[in-house]
């Protein structure tokens, strides 16, 4: 392997994994924003699915904002409702996987459900980075979206 190819190979790394490194920043703001709806919910009595569909919603919007502006930036321009759609249907499958699982811990193995969703943050995070770098924010040569 060439110098010049290991230099590229090296950088096209680092930019890999500062790009992680910024959507788990992302991600953990955005995971409390996630938290602090849910529980906010829950101690005004709403039932732990529904906190947890609200604070859903809230928190794949916020997610969008940081995300588009801080960790995948595109060069060329964004169709935000496209992307808006997207980065639902990535959470949204993400947030089916952690409800069920919210389910068994709770109801099933009898986890308090104040740390199921906690939980949920190791099996949730891997996935959503995965599905937004190759799908919700993926940028075609040559076009922006």
């Amino acid at each position: 392997m060439s110098v010049d190819r290991m230099k590229i190979d090296k950088e096209k790394w680092f930019a890999a994994a500062w790009q992680f490194i910024k959507f788990g920043i992302v991600g953990f703001t955005n995971t409390l924003v996630h938290l602090a709806v849910y529980y906010l919910l829950i101690r005004f009595r709403v039932h732990y699915l529904a906190a947890n569909t609200a604070a859903f919603v809230i928190s794949v919007l916020n997610a969008y904002l940081l995300n588009s502006r801080f960790v995948f930036r595109a060069a060329g321009k964004r169709s935000h409702a496209k992307s808006v759609a997207k980065m639902f249907v990535t959470y949204g499958a993400t947030f089916l996987l952690s409800t069920l699982l919210m389910y068994i811990y709770v109801d099933r193995l009898g986890i308090n459900e104040k740390l199921a969703p906690l939980l949920n943050v190791f099996v949730t995070t891997p996935v959503n980075f995965l599905l937004n770098k190759f799908w919700t924010f993926r940028v075609s040569p040559g076009k922006g979206d």
